[in-house]
């Protein structure tokens, strides 16, 4: 067993994750690499974002494939092993399972693992080179391998001498080397080379699976790689739900999570409003996988996905082009999709210039969703990214001078200011802010997410929430402080404040913060009630706020 080949390192790693308490067994995969093994399609190359499980399942498939390992008792706890009746008729014969666990050479490679004080690509893609010649030379002393053989070289010269003797090549995080800057556009080129040489029309392939984040068509035009089926989130269905977590396993994961906590402080409700809304192929949903594992390890929402960088880490693709996104980011961080062209392949970390170029590059790193031709802020936990950005970012504009407004906007409201609050949306009327022309309610929706924008610190703002017998335009839920108000919000244009409170309490839209009957109310606060009215013909904003109902006083019988 050597450093890549027929390494036990992706086994243990793969064995230590099933055993965790909020493992989720996709191991059902493996039927479909079986169907490929050894044929035309046995090129996969599977894209997606960072902490998606890219890196689980190429140690799955390892650790399957693995020669001189005993997986069987690991696999015989999955549904590979114990759903092979319905499987079975897929594969070639009911033995194949079998045929193929622990019986093929593995090659498996980490391309985002560095040689020390790495400086440049020659000594990065050396210390592969290296490592699979002395892998090679130790396992087979009999084929005649020079040192300084080319590792494809190598490799034919084992098949030459024994044509049984075939690899199952596992390549996890292929792009990683393309965002190293030390990295030049030869030595792109160079690693391109690398890969084809080592797997184009070789015999000794049996298999060749490859993840990254980047599809191959963004660094390969020609042909060199172009054997390779790409199975991105948003183009290809195939395999899209092995990747994610989907609203079935969340239940699950829930349900285990409700039987071990004794105090479980993490709502089912929480987390869909945190990590769901990335959508596959087919317009399946699916959550952060690593996002809802460390929610429920932790008893607690927040943000992980995102936690290992600041908010600067979004506006690196922004700033390419602030100028030509910034409506639309105003317009998805209050909730409303925007259309775009997304092609996945354009996410270079260089050259983003254009609106589409830039969105397709934040769906390609999973900072945006993309479904039925519109790309959206996927969830809270990016959601709070993007707002942090846009409240710190002078750049974007009228944007960020309409979000610095808006501490002084929530504290006036729980204040009961009516005034303050038709003065602050004047101020926010007369910035430039050419998205607002004020035609329709959608437009003052824009308008009043931003000049709420720091409510969110402490807030679950929902738009357009049932509630009572109706849909209210803002509901706020108090998050940090179940005791402090909320705030239920209907906006009017062409019609009066007054006529927008009036609909709050016509429809009944205070019942969303109380709980069940007989129940300790769920929100004991205050709860108030905000109409914000527009008149187009006088360009004026008008404000009438009520205590719908005083702290803590229990339900009304109905």
């Amino acid at each position: 067993m050597g450093f890549y080949l027929n390494s036990m390192a992706p086994f243990d790693a793969y064995q230590e994750l099933s055993k965790g308490t909020y493992f989720v067994d996709k191991s059902l995969m493996l039927a479909d690499i079986l169907k490929v093994l050894g044929s035309a399609e046995k090129y996969i190359c599977i894209t997606r974002p960072r902490r998606f499980g890219k890196s689980v399942m190429a140690n799955m498939i390892a650790s399957f494939f693995l020669k001189n390992c005993d997986a069987k008792s690991l696999f015989s706890k999955l549904d590979i092993i114990k759903k092979r009746d319905v499987i079975g008729s897929e594969l070639p014969d009911q033995n194949y399972l079998e045929k193929n666990l622990n019986q093929h050479n593995v090659i498996y490679i980490s391309f985002n693992r560095l040689p020390r004080r790495c400086r440049s690509y020659e000594q990065y893609i050396s210390r592969i080179e290296d490592g699979l010649l002395e892998d090679l030379i130790a396992a087979y002393p009999d084929v005649c391998i020079e040192r300084e053989d080319a590792v494809w070289d190598a490799l034919t010269k084992i098949y030459n001498a024994d044509h049984s003797c075939r690899f199952v090549f596992v390549l996890d995080e292929w792009d990683f080397i393309f965002h190293r800057d030390f990295v030049s556009e030869q030595d792109k080129a160079a690693y391109i080379d690398f890969l084809s040489n080592l797997l184009k029309d070789m015999p000794y392939v049996s298999l060749a699976y490859m993840t990254g984040i980047l599809p191959i068509a963004k660094y390969s035009s020609g042909s060199e790689l172009n054997m390779f089926a790409e199975y991105t989130m948003a183009s290809e269905e195939m395999y899209s739900r092995y990747f994610g977590f989907t609203e079935t396993e969340v239940d699950d994961l829930y349900d285990r999570y409700l039987k071990l906590q004794k105090n479980p402080l993490v709502t089912r409700e929480g987390l869909r409003i945190w990590y769901d809304g990335y959508y596959t192929k087919s317009g399946e949903r699916v959550y952060n996988p690593r996002s809802v594992v460390l929610s429920l390890t932790n008893n607690n929402l927040g943000n992980y996905w995102t936690s290992a960088g600041p908010y600067d880490e979004i506006y690196y693709y922004v700033s390419h082009n602030v100028a030509a996104i910034r409506d639309d980011l105003a317009q998805m961080v209050a909730g409303i999709p925007v259309s775009a062209r997304v092609r996945e392949y354009a996410a270079s970390s260089m050259n983003l210039t254009t609106k589409d170029e830039i969105f397709s590059a934040m769906v390609v790193y999973g900072f945006l969703s993309y479904g039925n031709g519109c790309v959206s802020i996927p969830n809270k936990e990016l959601m709070d990214k993007f707002n942090e950005m846009l409240i710190k970012e002078p750049s974007m504009g009228y944007v960020h001078r309409l979000a610095a407004e808006s501490t002084k906007m929530l504290r006036a409201t729980l204040a009961c200011d009516a005034d303050k609050v038709a003065e602050i949306m004047k101020f926010a009327h007369d910035t430039e802010a050419p998205l607002l022309s004020y035609n329709s309610e959608s437009e003052l929706t824009v308008l009043v997410t931003l000049v709420y924008l720091a409510a969110r610190d402490s807030y679950r703002i929902e738009r357009e929430d049932k509630a009572g017998v109706g849909y209210v335009d803002f509901i706020f839920y108090p998050e940090l402080d179940r005791n402090a108000d909320g705030i239920i919000l209907e906006l009017k244009v062409d019609h009066t404040a007054e006529e927008a409170l009036q609909q709050i309490k016509d429809k009944h839209y205070a019942l969303k913060f109380e709980g069940k009957l007989g129940e300790t109310l769920k929100y004991p606060g205050r709860i108030l009630g905000v109409g914000i009215a527009y008149d187009k013909k006088t360009k004026k904003h008008s404000c009438k706020i009520e205590v719908l109902r005083e702290s803590g006083v229990p339900r009304q019988e109905q």
